[in-house]
């Protein structure tokens, strides 16, 4: 059960069912054979069982403010992080109770419980050289327009043959109603159905828009620059600025609702609701809150630490008044991944204020989502096979058994039960 809860204050998710959805059915292409495959996430990347709290600070996050930062930092320092508990308190009270009764409706569910079947295998390390490989591609010649006209490229041929496909410079797209595993640049991807994307970085965006679809919905998550970034070197960053040159008025539909992940900096807020939107022409018509918790449902980080939140702010804005209002304030609730900066799905989230027919767009993604198109130059980072669970199907075996289930259900055995 993806959404697990809908109330009126927001959702209760569970990430991992949300990417399940996409995979069954599943065949893998081999030296131009094809086989079925049962495919899942692995599991393990959602457990998260107890929260991130030290001791040692506990005076400081119980106290909620700002004094040992002004005994230890530079007042523009100092200021920054007044006004981000200034932010942060015009909040803690939404977040708080809001968080309370959407854990509380979830639980008897069956869910946020604790989880009982733990999987203690090791979590992915597989090491991405996607962005590499674009920073590679840009010596690589651009393709000419009337080339990038001509669409899209299908990702497999009527025999399996993946070796045609120019990954850096034209869209590529899985119109199968199934997911597929391809080897592509020596390595093996799970592919989503009906799926497009591109791997480029954002120098090479153009055919993108050269694809020629408009969009309803635009999802980004940018590559923020703050300090902590920068030591970890997990990936790069892009200054705000730069943002304003995302061709956002010609990849949007006229009533596209754009949605921009913002890092718990006052500071990119401030940019994306007083600067990006209004460059773009897009009014700002809500701010939503992920909150983070444990599989016990608690935050993952005190509410009220200086140093991390349990929670990450998004940006709804619209390019028209839609006749479907964006409520302001609402939360989805869900246990993080443990995978750096993996976001929860929003497709069945925002489904009410876009239609269940929407083209959606993510930008700087770094996964893939059934019928989605997607960008950026990690765009396939979460779809290696290192990040799943394959096991083959005995296509027979499975046939017989779906057979017998048919007869039992016609002679009246196993007949849902009604409550």
């Amino acid at each position: 059960m993806s959404v697990v809860l809908h109330g009126s204050l927001g959702w209760v998710l569970d990430s991992c069912s949300l990417i399940d959805r996409g995979y069954s059915p599943c065949i893998r292409w081999r030296e131009n054979q094809k086989s079925a495959l049962k495919c899942s996430f692995k599991r393990q990347c959602f457990q998260v069982f107890k929260s991130y709290y030290n001791e040692n600070n506990r005076a400081d996050v119980d106290a909620g403010n700002t004094e040992v930062l002004k005994k230890t930092c530079k007042p523009s320092k100092v200021n920054a992080a007044a006004f981000s508990q200034v932010m942060h308190e015009s909040i803690k009270s939404v977040i708080l109770e809001g968080t309370k009764y959407l854990v509380d409706s979830a639980q008897p569910l069956g869910y946020l419980n604790g989880q009982t079947n733990v999987d203690k295998e090791p979590l992915p390390s597989q090491e991405c050289n996607l962005a590499a490989l674009c920073e590679m591609a840009k010596d690589l010649p651009l393709v000419e327009d009337e080339e990038q006209e001509q669409g899209a490229q299908l990702l497999v041929g009527e025999d399996g043959c993946t070796s045609h496909v120019d990954l850096f410079s034209q869209v590529t797209e899985n119109k199968a109603d199934w997911a597929t595993v391809v080897t592509v640049m020596g390595e093996e991807y799970v592919i989503p159905p009906h799926t497009a994307f591109l791997l480029s970085d954002f120098t090479r965006i153009q055919p993108l828009v050269h694809y020629g679809t408009r969009f309803d919905l635009i999802v980004m998550d940018p590559p923020w620059e703050n300090k902590s970034v920068k030591r970890s070197r997990r990936y790069g960053s892009l200054p705000s600025s730069q943002l304003k040159r995302l061709p956002i008025p010609l990849l949007a539909s006229p009533n596209c609702l754009v949605v921009t992940w913002v890092t718990n900096r006052p500071s990119h807020l401030r940019f994306v609701r007083d600067e990006l939107y209004p460059h773009w022409g897009v009014e700002v018509v809500a701010e939503w809150f992920w909150v983070k918790v444990t599989t016990f449902g608690q935050f993952v980080f005190p509410l009220d630490s200086p140093h991390k939140k349990p929670y990450e702010v998004f940006v709804l804005g619209r390019y028209q008044t839609s006749e479907v209002p964006v409520e302001d304030q609402r939360l989805i609730v869900s246990v993080p991944s443990a995978l750096h900066s993996q976001k929860p799905s929003l497709s069945e989230v925002l489904k009410p204020y876009i239609g269940a027919d929407a083209k959606c767009l993510e930008l700087f993604a770094r996964s893939l989502q059934p019928g989605w198109t997607s960008w950026g130059n990690e765009v396939l980072k979460f779809q290696h096979v290192s990040y799943f669970n394959l096991t083959p199907v005995d296509e027979k075996a499975e046939a017989e058994d779906d057979c017998t289930a048919k007869e039992k259900q016609a002679q009246g055995f196993d007949s849902p039960g009604k409550t």
